[in-house]
């Protein structure tokens, strides 16, 4: 066995580790400290947050926002999280730990902080507050709305403790196959491709429903795929200016297939960029099965993931 070196048992930081570069995971962290506006999502939190008192000194704020962001990037459980934080030097740099001083918050602390944030409903104030401060940066929201929803996988096994599957989730068919979970119905501006509306719906929930609340209300166009067909009544009530852009249904054989068919490539050009923003949430955050149970845990999940999604994909404007 070889003797260990001085560059493995000393932290990097102490410039013994003369070989090593960053890794992804080091650029990525690095990009994030700089564009993610942590006073301004401080401060949602802040009025809800534990104060100092006579008992043990809560720990603080934006270190504790520091590690649930990095439990959705990296889709970590509570444990996997602490054990996470104890393994990286790159996520004890970012979240701010010395562990010659002080330890790494348990999973449990980061349990009641993620209850915290439930509780109050903070996940939805944190990505509106995201969506103010992209907008005080000059990424106004535009006259078009783009609307979709994807579906978010739930365990459908019964081999748990209460011998049922969760009772907020349904199944689906999609594409001739059941899924079974919830929805995440997103608006998305078609000029920045940014999330500004969002609805957590079981699966069995028609994307057609949650329409008027995916849109702002002053949209000249409204896109959609076909799922969004003849609602012309749905988009009115809720922006009366907005023309009706989403992709119509078109059968084998009728009169102008073709004109129709090209129709909706064209307008399937804007729409595509609804889907950036679900890559990010279930390929880069890993958010394609939810982690808890219940439709309102869930619901702050998608809204913190979405908020981040947006400061990923306006990164070159918020650097």
């Amino acid at each position: 066995m070889k003797q260990q070196t001085l560059a493995m048992a000393a932290d990097q930081e102490a410039g013994f580790e003369r070989y090593r570069r960053p890794t992804r995971r080091d650029v990525f962290l690095a990009m994030m400290e700089e564009i993610v506006p942590w006073q301004e999502l401080c401060a949602v939190i802040e009025p809800h947050y534990p104060k100092a008192g006579s008992g043990r000194p809560p720990i603080g704020l934006e270190r504790m926002l520091r590690m649930y962001f990095v439990q959705h990037w990296f889709n970590l459980a509570d444990d996997a999280c602490e054990e996470a934080l104890l393994d990286s030097t790159a996520l004890r740099r970012f979240v701010g730990i010395d562990l010659g001083r002080e330890r790494v918050p348990d999973g449990t602390t980061l349990l009641k902080f993620r209850r915290l944030l439930e509780r109050h409903e903070l996940g939805e104030q944190l990505f509106a507050a995201v969506g103010q401060v992209l907008q005080a940066r000059g990424l106004k929201l535009g006259t078009g709305t783009i609307v979709d929803a994807t579906i978010i996988g739930a365990p459908s096994s019964t081999k748990n403790a209460d011998k049922a599957r969760d009772p907020e989730m349904h199944q689906t068919c999609k594409g001739r196959q059941w899924h079974f979970g919830m929805k995440l119905h997103i608006g998305v501006d078609s000029r920045t491709g940014l999330a500004h509306r969002a609805v957590v719906t079981a699966a069995n929930v028609h994307d057609k429903h949650p329409l008027p609340q995916l849109l702002h209300g002053n949209e000249r166009r409204v896109y959609g795929d076909s799922a969004y067909a003849s609602q012309k009544a749905l988009i009115q009530a809720r922006a009366p200016q907005a023309k009706d852009f989403t992709n119509q249904r078109v059968r084998k054989g009728v009169e102008n297939e073709e004109v129709q068919r090209s129709k909706n490539r064209n307008k399937s050009k804007v729409r595509a960029r609804v889907e950036h923003v679900f890559a990010v949430v279930k390929r880069l955050w890993g958010f394609t099965k939810v982690r808890y149970r219940g439709l309102a845990k869930n619901a702050t999940r998608s809204f913190v993931a979405l908020g981040l999604a947006n400061i990923y994909l306006a990164r070159a404007y918020v650097a």
